[in-house]
């Protein structure tokens, strides 16, 4: 018969073989039917806004997100999710917020104001409302797979290209752009049918390098950094 030492040993033993089983990868797949629903949604919403807003609205932060999202669910990438959790969970859910104040008349900063707009195809504000459940899909994501610390300089990376590419090559604010892509990232102001008068717009576009990583990227980073698991995997 076995002693109370031996029972207490193999006790442990098995506590620890649990424990061991629910941290590895296999563990903490991201299951299968999220990544055929979010394939299916992507497979909807890209060939729409190519033929709505053609393939220069694929240049803003959130559309760059969702496509590497799509990548990093298939191949369970801790880096990939997190440098989309790092670049745009702090700014979608200003979006969340601005929309939820809209539902009850009260318009925050004017982002989500499109969204109400009657004249607007209600199809693709159907597909706009991707704005509300991302960021939430994104911290789920970055739960299962674990935060990777390197995405907030290779998300940062990503961010200044885009910024720079839509500042020299995309077109600047007009009074009434329609569903043309403009400013795109606000790299001329704030508005899509003024550009900004405060300062030179050179001037605009380094502090807005600047201040995309300090106000919304690092306080993101610490974050999650902070609550959620280390990555999975190094890749």
């Amino acid at each position: 018969m076995a002693t109370r030492r031996q029972r207490a040993a193999v006790e442990r033993a098995w506590n620890n073989t649990i424990m061991n089983a629910a941290s590895t990868p296999s563990a903490r797949r991201i299951p299968l039917w999220l990544k055929l629903t979010y394939t299916a949604f992507m497979a909807v919403l890209v060939p729409i806004y190519l033929r709505y807003y053609g393939p220069t609205n694929f240049l803003y932060f959130c559309d760059v997100a969702l496509i590497i999202t799509l990548f990093g669910i298939w191949i369970e990438s801790p880096l990939l999710v997190s440098m989309c959790a790092v670049g745009t969970v702090a700014s979608q859910s200003l979006w969340v917020i601005d929309f939820l104040s809209n539902l009850i008349g009260r318009s925050l900063t004017g982002l989500t104001d499109y969204m109400f707009m009657a004249d607007h195809s209600l199809f693709l504000r159907g597909l706009s409302l991707f704005h509300g459940w991302f960021p939430f899909l994104l911290v789920y994501l970055v739960w299962r797979l674990g935060y990777d610390g390197r995405a907030l300089p290779a998300w940062t990376m990503v961010a200044w290209a885009l910024v720079l590419v839509a500042f020299f090559f995309m077109p600047p604010p007009r009074p009434d752009p329609g569903l043309t892509p403009v400013n795109i990232d606000y790299v001329w102001g704030l508005s899509d049918t003024e550009a900004q008068h405060w300062m030179p717009p050179g001037i605009w576009v380094v502090a807005l390098m600047i201040l995309l990583p300090v106000v919304l990227f690092v306080p993101v980073h610490l974050l999650l950094r902070r609550l959620m698991p280390k990555p999975v995997r190094a890749w």
